[in-house]
């Protein structure tokens, strides 16, 4: 904006960086140092010199009109009589024999001063002597330079007895105070230049700080205030450079912080995600920012406060990373910086900054689940701590707590802290399912019974929709057991098998009762082709109905590489040199906890369902064995699975089991046939 002087602020005018206002320095350091009074060197010998000299021109005098006297007493002719001039060429020449230091008072007494007291009588000189002595020495025991001296030359007059003397004897006592009377006390140009020049360095250069109020609204721009604006260089047209050079350098650094995650992210699909994710809630927070930054004034700075802050931290916490979160809530509020520019270099600001960066770290430090399973926790965090932090700064910064702008600050932070706290229940499921492939709302449509998926299983493969729902349930109670997350390991389950629907009357479970087994006449290399094809032709149809990527990997991974028993048995009585890889599944092995234990109970419910009579003993045998063999086989390795939550996941599937095969169950054949069959 172009500012002239005499015109009137149309806004709020604050410094946009910090300077030194060197004129304004300059002028108080020339105050501080005419300031200071000249040091003086104060001789008190110069007074007791002065006494003797004035004592020794009394002496003087009296010896001289005794020389006199004296030589004209023994003269011949005794009529002549000694003149003042005989006297004065007397004591001249008594002048000439002292030393220089003391001569220099001697020879500039005047002659008339000199004719005075040879003119007087030796009473009335020794009455100007005595009053002399004692106005002079009282004189010279006071500090005297040059700029007192008169002062102190007319003050020693004014003390004369001038009663006890005539006229004449006063003009006498007044030209010698005049020649008596002198400085003792001497500037001392050094001293005082020290001191000048302390007094400059003890003034504090004068600082025009950034966000320092040049001009208020509606007041008229002074020359004084127009000479900080240009020193600001925000007199003309141009705006400073500066603050959008460091917003560019702002963003690159976060940039550079961002890339930094996502590139050593381990799952580059969910690093592609949080960079989009990331920019676009940054952008809308700054844009909430710029929108509130419109509605703050000089009477309420603090309605940036009901911002939201702890929202979208906790977003990145929750379905990002606290990495990612703990970015976030750092630049959120270095945007803040700039957007709230005209605060700059304020207490607001600083209180601001100080609220909104608190705020925006309790949010990463909630667990990483629903806020609504945390309510209490989330409204301390959220609400209740960031409350008492903006109370605790405005008594750090003596803000009264009755204030208007006090009160402003902390109900703005109340308002802002509800905000965040409502919005993250509110919103979570719809951001999940924006940001997650596996949200509630897509797993609650997956599981409906009237998917066609599953309505096509249910109706072509009966048997394994029952086993599917079977090892859903198991599954699902395992992982909750260990923690996991068991609605998307439910869901899995429930299409882990749908690849079955290609060649389901190739499975036991989907054989209606009394029908022979199709693998009795195949070949066991056809027959496994077959079996194996259930996990490849699932995968292919989950991917085309764009199903979660867990389910599908729960498809594929949920019997890992596990070897086709009782196909390889048969093959290798006629081949001997048949290759074990040729009959283990393509895998890969379960890469996550719940597709680990989606393997375990996937082979558990088939073999307790083989079972005759299933009772509770060999149950837990079986569980055992099938968890005892995965172990052996490497086919958990992978998974991350410890022991203690395999223990744990063993007692769940033992309880499931027992609970749901209550009864004997037939089957017409052996065990290890209708296991290897059934998968």
């Amino acid at each position: 904006m172009d500012y002239q002087e005499g015109s009137l602020a149309s806004q709020t005018i604050r410094a946009n960086k910090t300077l030194e206002n060197k004129s304004e320095t300059e002028e108080k350091r020339k105050l501080a140092e005419s300031a200071i009074v000249p040091a003086y060197t104060y001789d008190d010998q110069i007074g007791t010199e002065q006494i003797e000299k004035l004592t020794h021109l009394f002496d003087y005098i009296e010896q001289s009109k005794k020389e006199v006297n004296s030589k004209f007493s023994a003269a011949k002719d005794k009529k002549n009589v000694p003149t003042a001039d005989d006297y004065l060429a007397n004591i001249k020449s008594i002048f000439e024999k002292l030393d220089e230091t003391d001569m220099d008072y001697f020879t500039s007494i005047p002659d008339s001063v000199l004719k005075t007291m040879f003119t007087l009588k030796e009473d009335n000189l020794s009455a100007v002597k005595a009053q002399l002595l004692t106005v002079v020495g009282n004189a010279m025991a006071n500090h005297i330079h040059e700029e007192t001296l008169t002062d102190y030359r007319e003050k020693a007059k004014d003390n004369l007895d001038k009663i006890a003397l005539n006229d004449q004897e006063i003009s006498l006592a007044n030209s010698l105070i005049r020649l008596t009377v002198v400085p003792n006390e001497f500037l001392d140009e050094k001293k005082t230049e020290e001191l000048k020049a302390s007094a400059r360095q003890s003034v504090n250069p004068v600082m025009i700080y950034h966000g320092e109020v040049i001009v208020r609204e509606g007041v008229q721009i002074d020359a004084r205030a127009m000479k900080k604006l240009e020193l600001l260089g925000m007199a003309g047209k141009e705006t400073s450079i500066f603050p959008y050079v460091a917003l560019g350098l702002m963003i690159f650094l976060q940039l550079v912080c961002l890339i930094w995650i996502v590139l050593t992210s381990e799952d580059k699909l969910k690093g592609f995600r949080l960079f989009h994710a990331y920019l676009i809630m940054i952008l809308l927070a700054v844009m909430i920012m710029k929108g509130l930054s419109y509605f703050q004034t000089e009477s309420n700075p603090f309605i940036s406060l009901v911002f939201p802050v702890a929202l979208m931290p906790f977003i990145m916490n929750t379905f990002i990373s606290r990495r990612a979160s703990t970015l976030f809530a750092l630049f959120q509020v270095s945007f803040a910086l700039f957007i709230f520019y005209n605060l700059a270099g304020t207490s607001n600001l600083l209180l601001i900054l100080s609220v909104l960066v608190f705020s925006g770290l309790m949010a990463t430090l909630l667990s990483r689940e629903k806020l609504g399973r945390q309510r209490i926790k989330g409204l301390v965090w959220l609400f209740s701590f960031p409350t008492l932090f903006v109370i605790i700064l405005v008594i750090y910064q003596g803000m009264q707590i009755t204030d208007k702008s006090t009160i402003s600050a902390i109900v703005c932070t109340m308002i802002g802290s509800l905000l965040s706290f409502t919005l993250a229940i509110g919103l979570h499921p719809y951001i999940d399912l924006l940001l997650n492939d596996d949200s509630m709302i897509v797993l609650n449509e997956l599981s409906n019974p009237t998917h066609p998926l599953l309505k096509k299983l249910l109706e072509e493969a009966p048997g394994t929709y029952h086993h599917s729902m079977m090892v859903a349930s198991l599954s699902a109670n395992a992982v909750a057991a260990i923690g996991g997350r068991s609605l998307v390991t439910r869901v899995a389950c429930y299409y882990h098998d749908i690849g079955k629907i290609k060649y389901a009357n190739f499975f036991v479970e989907n054989l209606p009762t009394g029908a022979d087994n199709p693998h009795d006449f195949l070949l066991p290399e056809d027959s496994k082709e077959i079996i194996f094809s259930h996990v490849t032709e699932g995968v292919k149809m989950l991917k085309e109905y764009h199903m979660p990527k867990m389910v599908i990997d729960i498809c594929q991974q949920h019997h890992g590489t596990t070897l086709m028993q009782y196909f390889y048995q048969s093959a290798l009585e006629r081949n001997p040199d048949l290759k074990e890889a040729d009959f283990r599944y393509p895998g890969p092995k379960p890469q996550t906890k719940e597709a680990a234990i989606v393997n375990i109970a996937d082979t558990c419910e088939a073999g307790v369902r083989a079972m005759k009579q299933p009772t509770k003993e060999l149950i837990t045998e079986f569980v055992s064995n099938t968890i005892s063999n995965r172990i052996k086989d490497g086919q958990l390795d992978e998974s991350g699975i410890t022991l203690g939550e395999l223990n744990t996941v063993k007692e769940s599937l033992i309880n499931g089991l027992c609970s749901t095969f209550h009864s004997r169950i037939e089957y017409p054949k052996f065990k290890d046939e209708i296991e290897g069959k059934s998968k």
